[in-house]
């Protein structure tokens, strides 16, 4: 399996001849290694509603026949678009043929912000638990804190973490190594930073607040790492 970083909270996840994206923002997406117009995927998986997460999943899509995988409120949502979508809720899990996902809670907001000025709401934020090849990622979305990550950790030993360390609004680098200390991954990255002047952070603080036992890797954007 191979998993790879793109700026933001965008990660590509390659296992069996399937590609899987998660929160693809590319489209104003400063910091980005990819393309939206030559992006394909067998499926997208989102976290949660808002745009710097949804980002070009519409049109990777549509032009790739994507199953577009979501929290239940946001799959109908894009479901009217014309997406193949399939809807899940916390706590749930399905065995895809690439994969199993399984959603976790987040503590954050979500809703698409429309151009006339509406605010619809879009189900509850999650991260997700990915489980292939005998591996399993945890994709944390957007999220503060939480003690429960420590059941997650317990519940479901997971290789590789995605933590946002941004701060403003998600975790800091201060709560996000508390956050790896919980779930106990073997291997940790920071996502969802330097994207936006509210998040600019150095991720280097974060890797030195982990305790001695966590492994953490800033992760360049582009980089591929083999599980």
């Amino acid at each position: 399996m191979k998993v790879s970083f793109h700026g933001h909270s965008v990660v590509k996840i390659q296992t069996e001849g399937k590609t899987i994206l998660f929160d693809p923002f590319i489209s104003g997406n400063g910091l980005t290694d990819l393309q939206a117009e030559k992006e394909k995927a067998d499926a997208i998986i989102l976290t949660h509603g808002h745009g710097d997460h949804v980002g070009d999943t519409e049109a990777i899509a549509k032009r790739s026949n994507s199953l577009v995988v979501a929290p239940n409120e946001l799959a109908v949502y894009l479901g009217w678009k014309g997406l193949k979508t399939h809807g899940m809720n916390i706590g749930g899990s399905y065995d895809f043929s690439f994969g199993t996902v399984k959603y976790t809670q987040a503590f954050h907001s979500s809703a698409v912000v429309t151009e006339d000025q509406q605010i619809i709401y879009m189900g509850m934020p999650s991260g997700v638990l990915f489980t292939a090849e005998g591996k399993t990622i945890y994709h944390a979305g957007d999220t503060a804190l939480f003690s429960d990550m420590k059941l997650i950790g317990e519940r479901h030993p997971i290789d590789l973490a995605f933590l946002p360390i941004g701060d403003n609004f998600t975790m800091g680098p201060e709560d996000a190594a508390i956050a790896a200390k919980l779930i106990g991954a073997k291997l940790v990255v920071p996502v969802h930073y330097n994207t936006f002047p509210p998040i600019r952070q150095n991720p280097q603080n974060f890797i030195d607040l982990l305790e001695d036992h966590i492994s953490g890797k800033i992760m360049e954007v582009g980089e591929t790492l083999e599980l």
